[in-house]
């Protein structure tokens, strides 16, 4: 079955709003479940916020209930935060959801559904900066902040930008299953899965953001120390944004190339295929002498000293 897409163009749209869905379900098609993609705008040409023309059409599709409506973001900074689009175009964008079929948005998209009246009494997120005026302007909308999208029967908002690729991959996990959508994940390079609750602002970001200058090399120790593996611990990965003890920058390593700390270190007990210890049980041996191995060569380097064994002491002899 080849299920449709359409996405409703706005003016001024965001291109990463747009581009990131779309490239989900075309590589969807790509590995095996077929998506048609229609481009349906007010206008036939509509220029991106970035200043590319998109050529999109004016014939609203027959849809199905298993066919998809998605309105992309676009900018709001200087304009409404609603969009113009003519009432027949709004009008097919509540029919298609009456009739069972289902309806995404990202970013200020959410603004196109809220002026349809498809988000009224329902819970919904945007972008973290447009929350506030969302909630201003629909009262009636349940505006949860800070997380990545937001499922409410057969409607889904997604927040900023890349945020609508995280609800493609849900959605494209949904109608085919986890695997299709990981293959899908693995061709466009990105996280395989991010769940709608996780927050908006990357962890990354969120504690690396204070003005102050003399703060941040502080938190740069901090984080080495935390990412420095402690003895048994199996986690190596240091933070790629933490400059490396051992003077190599990670940033500087070549794509494919990771850092040698990402690899697990090969120890006795681990199995370095699974990462997990294996059945063997190896006991560390005893502390060694003093002399270090550079001042003995290895076919000398002395044995670990044994422990004597205790010897049975009977009473009375």
């Amino acid at each position: 079955m080849v299920r449709t897409v359409v996405f409703l163009v706005p003016p001024r749209v965001h291109l990463l709003d747009l581009a990131g869905p779309a490239q989900v379900f075309s590589t969807a098609t790509d590995v095996g479940a077929a998506h048609r993609l229609v481009h349906v705008g007010a206008t036939p040409t509509v220029q991106s916020h970035q200043g590319l023309d998109l050529h999109v059409e004016l014939d609203w599709p027959a849809l199905g209930p298993d066919d998809l409506v998605v309105v992309p973001g676009h900018r709001v900074g200087d304009g409404p935060a609603t969009p113009t689009f003519p009432a027949q175009l709004l009008t097919h964008l509540v029919a298609h959801h009456d009739r069972g079929g289902r309806v995404a948005s990202v970013c200020s998209g959410a603004f196109t559904l809220a002026a349809a009246g498809l988000l009224d009494g329902r819970r919904a997120t945007t972008h973290h900066d447009l929350q506030d005026t969302l909630a201003r302007a629909h009262p009636a909308i349940r505006v949860v902040r800070d997380v990545l999208f937001v499922l409410d029967g057969r409607i889904t908002t997604s927040a900023g930008i890349a945020s609508g690729i995280d609800l493609a991959l849900h959605l494209l996990t949904t109608d085919h299953g986890p695997a299709l959508a990981a293959r899908v994940a693995r061709a466009m390079v990105v996280p395989a899965r991010r769940n709608g609750s996780d927050p908006q602002h990357s962890v990354m970001l969120r504690h690396r953001d204070h003005l102050a200058d003399v703060v941040r090399p502080v938190r740069r120790v901090a984080a080495t120390a935390r990412a420095r593996p402690r003895r048994g611990d199996q986690r190596t990965d240091p933070d790629p944004a933490v400059p490396r003890r051992d003077g190599h920058d990670t940033a500087a390593l070549p794509a494919g190339d990771p850092p040698r700390a990402s690899r697990p270190a090969h120890r006795p007990g681990l199995d370095p295929g699974r990462s997990r210890p294996s059945g063997r049980i190896h006991r560390r041996p005893h502390a060694a002498p003093t002399t270090t191995t550079a001042d003995v060569p290895a076919s000398n380097h002395p044995d670990p000293p044994r422990r004597p064994r205790p010897r049975n002491v009977r009473s009375g002899t």
